[in-house]
């Protein structure tokens, strides 16, 4: 055999032995390393509605089904399904279903074109993040929504949609409670809260006086009146009523604020101000704040 077939063939056995050994090393790893996975999570998994909305709290359904199969989550923190749904991950896990008060979007503001006062109106890019960068944006209250909907656009459920008076809207039926809209809003005018807390201010401003309404007509003046009027309740601070998300709502607090600042959001009629709020009519926008 000549030296040169001889040095192939040894080179072939080398690199087959390698090969092999490297083989074995893998098996063996792959062995040692591996992770089991419960295979109940598929299931549950495939029983979520795979949104991926964040509202049970967790990155994603695979995340959330993960929790739950493990004992660190209730069927029932998954707010976007349906309660078939929860039922049947309950009675296949053999645990509660638990009990889960959905969360929804609320904005803190009212004031509309037709209410509230710009400044100026931009021209170019119609996003509240660009707009918010000049000045703030142009609308003459500092706390207001610039009403250019960041918001909508960033809803994947199709939840907000942008009334003619340039004000969001949230759907309650179609809300998640992702968080998207509060991380899109340049103004933090966007929290989650309990869908049965139907007291809700609906400001953000903190100047005092009757002299915020020539900016907008329906801001809160920091009279104090609902906070006198259910002190157990409401407290103010900077300037703004806050309320005890804790205690049970009331509409007490409604029925004396002038501005209609604060509201009772009825399930069914909507947005409730009190008696003594005094009526919106204008239809149209108000012209350009003077200064």
């Amino acid at each position: 055999m000549s030296p040169t077939i001889l040095l192939s063939l040894t080179a072939v056995a080398t690199l087959g032995a390698l090969s092999l050994v490297l083989a074995a090393l893998l098996v063996g790893a792959n062995r040692r390393l591996q992770v089991y996975e419960d295979p109940r999570i598929d299931v549950v998994d495939d029983l979520l509605p795979g949104a991926n909305c964040g509202a049970c709290g967790f990155p994603g359904c695979r995340s959330f089904a993960e929790a739950v199969v493990k004992g660190e989550a209730q069927p029932a923190g998954c707010t976007v399904g349906t309660d078939a749904a929860r039922a049947a991950i309950a009675e296949f896990l053999g645990v509660e279903v638990g009990a889960q008060v959905r969360r929804v979007a609320r904005l803190a503001c009212a004031g509309g074109r037709n209410v509230a006062r710009m400044k100026a109106r931009g021209v170019g890019l119609d996003s509240c993040a660009a707009a918010a960068l000049v000045g703030g944006g142009g609308k003459a209250c500092a706390w207001g929504c610039l009403g250019l909907g960041d918001c909508d656009v960033a809803c994947d459920f199709d939840a907000i949609s942008m009334n003619v008076h340039g004000l969001p809207v949230v759907d309650e039926d179609l809300c998640t409670g992702c968080g998207d809209c509060v991380v899109a809003c340049p103004k933090d005018l966007f929290s989650l809260q309990r869908i049965d807390r139907r007291l809700w201010v609906a400001c953000a401003s903190r100047e005092a006086g009757d002299e915020v309404l020539e900016d907008c007509e329906v801001a809160c003046t920091a009279c104090g009146r609902c906070a006198a009027d259910a002190p157990d309740l409401i407290t103010m601070q900077d300037n703004l009523p806050v309320i005890d998300m804790s205690r049970e709502p009331s509409r007490v607090p409604i029925e004396r604020c002038p501005t209609g600042a604060i509201v009772w959001l009825d399930p069914d009629r909507g947005l409730v101000k009190g008696s003594a709020a005094h009526r919106v009519i204008r239809r149209g926008p108000l012209p350009l704040s003077p200064t």
